[in-house]
Order: structure tokens, then sequence, then C-alpha cells
């Protein structure tokens, strides 16, 4: 019998398109196990600044596209840098418009994981933390679970690719993780 595929959403925290946080997510796409789909979403550049007379009027086509992708996804998986200690803003605003509509978000119940990578030995810790509680707020099934990768441009190649095995590993292990979290969540009577 054939399982069915999974499909993660990776959400990088930067709207840099070389970043090591995209970085991360492109390489949890290559120790990605076959019949796991891993998507990148690209499109924070597009989305206007979240606000409430903003959300009570037509949706943008923009919120539209980020509220479909993560209601079809299985799972989100979020790659975080650190901006002055917290959440990009850009990751944040993402996530308050994908919370609405109150009482019908496509985070909620979402099995959601949290990595992050920075140049500090820190790995965006605080980052990682403060975007796990933003998360569960907002409704996500957030795993309680951290890889923070410190001094991360010393990780990566001039193209842009993981060459750690360690951190790779490590990322293949988190990606296990959220993938039984997956399972899990499908194997409970509520769920959708």
């Amino acid at each position: 019998m054939n399982e069915r595929r999974i499909n993660i959403l990776a959400i990088p925290g930067s709207l840099r398109p070389n970043s090591i946080n995209r970085g991360l997510l492109e390489a949890v796409r290559e120790v990605a196990p076959v019949g796991v789909q891993v998507q990148i979403y690209g499109g924070y550049a597009e989305l206007p600044v979240f606000t409430e007379p903003l959300d009570d009027g037509p949706e943008p086509e923009s919120v539209r596209e980020l509220r479909e992708q993560i209601r079809d996804a299985d799972a989100l998986l979020f790659a975080t840098p650190e901006y002055n200690g917290s959440v990009p803003g850009g990751l944040k605003n993402a996530i308050d418009w994908a919370s609405r509509p109150y009482g019908n978000s496509p985070l909620a119940g979402k099995p959601a994981l949290v990595v992050g990578a920075s140049p500090s030995p820190n790995g965006a810790r605080w980052a990682q933390a403060d975007l796990r509680r933003i998360l569960g707020v907002a409704g996500a099934d957030v795993i309680d679970s951290e890889l923070a990768v410190g001094r991360a441009p010393e990780l990566f190649d001039a193209d842009g690719q993981l060459t750690d095995p360690s951190t790779r590993e490590a990322l293949a292990d988190r990606l296990r993780t959220l993938l039984a979290a997956v399972r899990q969540y499908e194997a409970t009577p509520t769920a959708a």
C-alpha cells in the first residue's frame, strides 16, 4: 500500500533570496525522504501590512495565496533569522494574516516546527522562542524543539549550499520529528 505524499510548506523568515535561513530550507529539501514534498514560500514582498480594516475588506490576492498554501500543507517548517533580538517584521506580518479569519485560520491545529540560523553564536534562539510563542497563540500545533545554527555562514559554501554534515543530520532529525507530528495529527479522530 502506497503512503500518500506529505506536503510541507517551508517559510523562511528572511526576504533575501540567498539568506542562510532559506539555505537551511533548501537543505531540508535535500534530506527529505521519498514521499515528502517541501515547498518554499516566497511571497512576503507582496503582502500588505496587516490591519483590521484591510482584513475586513476584499481579501488581497497575496493574502489569499498565503492562506491557501498554508491550508493545503500538511505541516509548516519555519527557518528564522533574528532581527534586533526577535522575529523579522515580514514574518510576523505573514503570521498575522495567516491567523485570520478568527475561528477559521489555516494555522489552526497545523503542525509547525521552527529552526533558525544566524551569523552569531546564538543561532537565532530568541527569535525561535518568540516565533514558537506567536505561532502557538495563532493556533498552530507547535513542536517544542529547536535547532539553533550559530555562525551559520561558515557552514555554507559560496553557492549557498549547506556543507556541514552535522547540521544536515540535525535538519533531517527535526524533519523526522515534524513528519511524526503529521502522522499523529492524521491519526487523531478530530483531525480534518
